[in-house]
């Protein structure tokens, strides 16, 4: 089965498939020849710049929790692509993936339908969690929302958007406002709008499908929550202000167990045997809100940084805003065709620096805090599967 996988994992990472092209309207005809499975479920769908997968992974497992077969479809993914598709916090299997890939992209070719990478994994989600009866699914949008495959959807319990800064800027708009418009696009008519920010792109658009906007102040107690980062707090008030409102007969007791149970590999987490954290940061706001957390959790511990990103984010302003006068400093060049040269980062740091060739040479010294941030397509090439167990 592994071997179909693979062959999976070549089809969707081809030339003609490994692109971005917004649109509802591919994505909408393949679900038509499959019988609109997305029609059969009920969601919750989230949008925003960051916190979108930490807000999804605490919904999931409170909805587990609380007894619901839960779906939760999420991206990137770090090793195999069956970690975005789960049921009740099991991965897709290898034999299910590679069977529904292989049968939508029969089904697209037939029909002419020209589908990108995220619009196939996005079909094999509904798919996969309609044909298993899923109650509820936690959908979190891949780039923006009006235009994202996943806005397909009608039955839509609650949208959620999530803190909004600058990212993708050339297919998404190059201020705040145009931004929080293109996220503001999964706001359905009389469907719950939670967020933590009142952009007025937000606040028309629920106006404008008549549906109740909540406004949620970040006051939450994040002490039970697995997931560490001083960014958690807001991401767990949203998702919470999400679940009193859908579901009120979910106990706290059911919501506090749930919470020491969340896992969400690579967001600010701390592997405390190898004195290393691993953080998917990868725009300026992100690279901020990993600043706040480690001078919070670390104040006084010296750092080794590991950073590398792709080529069209804004690393010039991430390298400048991560360092310090007294931090180590590697730079890694990984293997996806936009990640940054060396060079390139070497050349946008007043500080010294080094090129890391493996992780393996670095020695894990106890008084060093070692970060790994930039990007979650280099992680796989650095991190041992087994920290994320």
């Amino acid at each position: 089965m592994e071997n179909n996988y693979l062959k999976a994992k070549e089809l969707l990472t081809s030339q003609g498939k490994f692109y971005i092209n917004l649109g509802l309207e591919r994505i909408s005809a393949v679900l038509e020849l499959l019988g609109n499975p997305q029609d059969k479920l009920k969601y919750f769908h989230i949008a925003g710049t960051n916190g979108k997968g930490s807000v999804c992974a605490i919904l999931a497992e409170i909805l587990k929790e609380s007894g619901k077969k839960t779906g939760l479809y999420t991206s990137p993914h770090i090793f195999k692509y069956t970690e975005r598709i789960k049921i009740n916090g099991s991965d897709i299997s290898d034999e299910d993936f590679a069977k529904l890939v292989f049968e939508i992209c029969e089904l697209a070719d037939k029909n002419s339908i020209h589908l990108t990478e995220f619009e196939i994994l996005t079909a094999v989600a509904f798919k996969y969690f309609a044909d298993n009866n899923v109650d509820v699914v936690v959908l979190e949008t891949g780039l923006g929302g009006r235009f994202d495959a996943t806005n397909v959807i009608k039955n839509n319990l609650c949208a959620i958007i999530t803190h909004i800064d600058l990212d993708h800027t050339e297919r998404l708009g190059d201020n705040k406002d145009k931004i929080a418009f293109e996220k503001a696009g999964i706001i359905k008519p009389n469907c719950p709008v939670i967020t933590c920010e009142g952009y007025e792109a937000i606040k028309d658009a629920a106006d404008k499908n008549d549906s109740l906007l909540l406004m949620i102040a970040p006051f939450e107690n994040v002490e039970n929550l697995s997931l560490k980062g001083c960014y958690q707090q807001e991401n767990l008030s949203l998702a919470l202000g999400a679940i009193r409102l859908v579901f009120p007969e979910i106990s706290n007791e059911i919501v506090q167990n749930a919470l020491k149970n969340v896992k969400h590999p690579a967001r600010f987490q701390i592997i405390e045997n190898k004195n290393l954290i691993i953080d998917g940061a990868h725009n300026p706001n992100g690279i901020i809100a990993l600043k706040e957390s480690l001078d919070f959790y670390y104040p006084d511990k010296k750092r080794r940084y590991i950073f590398g990103c792709l080529q069209n984010k804004d690393y010039k302003k991430m390298v400048d805003l991560l360092f310090e006068k007294n931090d180590e400093i590697y730079f890694y060049h990984f293997s996806n065709k936009n990640s940054c040269t060396v060079s390139e980062l070497q050349s946008t740091c007043k500080y010294p620096s080094k090129e890391l060739k493996s992780f393996s040479d670095l020695d894990l010294d106890s008084d060093v805090l070692t970060v790994i941030c930039g990007s979650f397509y280099m992680l796989n090439e650095l991190i041992d599967p087994d920290y994320f167990l």
